[in-house]
């Protein structure tokens, strides 16, 4: 494969940078609009303004480092290098954080199936909201539950976040450059992407977490939070904090 790797203006480089920026400020700012909303317009659901305030902020800063990335400049005076090794997208993303990502995008798919198939309707009769068992001859649904209700704008918002990280990892590993550049890429398109997937793994953990420590008379619901619940959670923060991290850190930048 044959290589052409101009040097860029010093200006059109730093587009990434306040691209990136850009994005994190779009999204704070989405967020916190978006969880401010009336809840009346939710039927009175506090949930659902968190649910779209986090997707939102999610999309937001995932938008900033695909445009950033679009901005940055081609060279200008080609510098030709053959390449015989055929180029691939997993030889330039992170090799540690990008398993444990999609370990908990799975997760997170796993998890949104099982509330659709197990929610029911709260008290008030709203559908797929709540989490209904009987203890003691008694049944009482349980609010908030990851159903139908909050499961399809979480699933929308990763389906087309991953879909764009993945076009933009594949133009990354085919299009001019060194190693080096594409890797520092590839680092913040990951990144990004795990701002998309760790908070609403978290929401959803957190969601069924306290609707389960309710259900005091099954002792199984609190084996599942305390072994699969919580473990997840935890990986969702730690992956939250370096995504979040390597997004505000101008990797890409460094050349």
């Amino acid at each position: 494969m044959l290589d052409t790797a101009p040097p860029a203006s010093p200006r059109r480089a730093r587009a990434d940078h306040y691209a990136r920026w850009a994005g994190l400020v779009a999204g704070t700012v989405a967020a916190l609009r978006l969880a401010t909303l009336p809840t009346a317009e939710f039927g009175d659901d506090f949930s659902r303004p968190i649910v779209m305030a986090i997707t939102g902020f999610g999309l937001c800063v995932a938008g900033g480092v695909l445009l950033g990335d679009a901005l940055t400049p081609r060279p200008q005076e080609a510098i030709r290098t053959a390449e015989l090794t055929p180029r691939r997208v997993r030889d330039h993303v992170p090799p540690r954080m990008t398993p444990l990502l999609l370990l908990q995008a799975v997760a997170l798919v796993v998890l949104l199936a099982a509330g659709a198939a197990t929610a029911s309707p709260d008290l008030i009769g709203r559908p797929d909201r709540a989490l209904t068992l009987s203890c003691g001859g008694v049944s009482e649904p349980v609010s908030s539950w990851p159903g139908l209700y909050y499961g399809p704008p979480i699933l929308a918002s990763l389906s087309a976040g991953t879909a764009a990280c993945v076009w933009a990892l594949r133009r990354i590993a085919h299009r001019p450059g060194s190693d080096r550049q594409r890797r520092d890429r590839s680092l913040a398109i990951t990144a990004a992407w795990g701002l998309l997937v760790s908070p609403q793994l978290l929401l959803v953990v957190l969601m069924m977490a306290i609707t389960l420590t309710h259900v005091t008379c099954a002792a199984t619901f609190g084996t599942v939070t305390a072994v699969v619940i919580y473990p997840l959670g935890l990986l969702a923060l730690t992956t939250l904090v370096w995504s979040l991290f390597t997004v505000v850190a101008p990797r890409a930048a460094r050349r």
